[in-house]
């Protein structure tokens, strides 16, 4: 996996402020990577989460991180320039998920770090390839399609 050397771009509440989702559901606390290519956020596993069953963390969330990462991604490209008010985060919602596959759950503690690759856009629906790692692992791979209410 390529691992982000330097320290991260964004973290907690800087993460939240760009993303659609509330509390319980916010999904990623840290911005690793942004580039033309891909993003990298990663994650820390809280036994508090509403996804974690018996001190591992459940498929709705590894998938949920994965749609998050991807809105995360918009909405560090929508930040302002200095002296403009921040937009409200756009709202997305998963059209489609293809080639799921989990091939492990992480649990309480791990420390994902997910990556998304974009595809193809067609008007406002985003073609996105994730990842999730824990350590240099490969715990769960999808292709989606992330669609932006208009």
């Amino acid at each position: 996996m390529n691992k982000p050397k330097e320290a991260p771009i964004l973290k907690g509440e800087d993460v939240y402020n760009l993303l659609p989702q509330d509390d319980p559901i916010q999904m990623v606390d840290t911005l690793w990577l942004n580039n033309t290519e891909k993003t990298i956020s990663g994650f820390t596993i809280e036994n508090t989460n509403i996804f974690v069953v018996e001190n591992e963390f459940m498929e709705p969330g590894i998938i949920e991180n994965i749609a998050q990462t991807a809105a995360l991604r918009l909405g560090y490209k929508n930040i302002p320039k200095e002296g403009e008010n921040f937009p409200e985060p756009t709202i997305g919602f998963i059209g489609s998920i293809k080639k799921l596959k989990i091939h492990k759950l992480p649990s309480v503690d791990d420390v994902l770090r997910t990556t998304i690759e974009e595809g193809s856009k067609i008007f406002n629906i985003t073609a996105i390839h994730g990842k999730s790692y824990v350590n240099d692992e490969l715990i769960a791979e999808c292709e989606m399609k992330i669609v932006e209410k208009e």
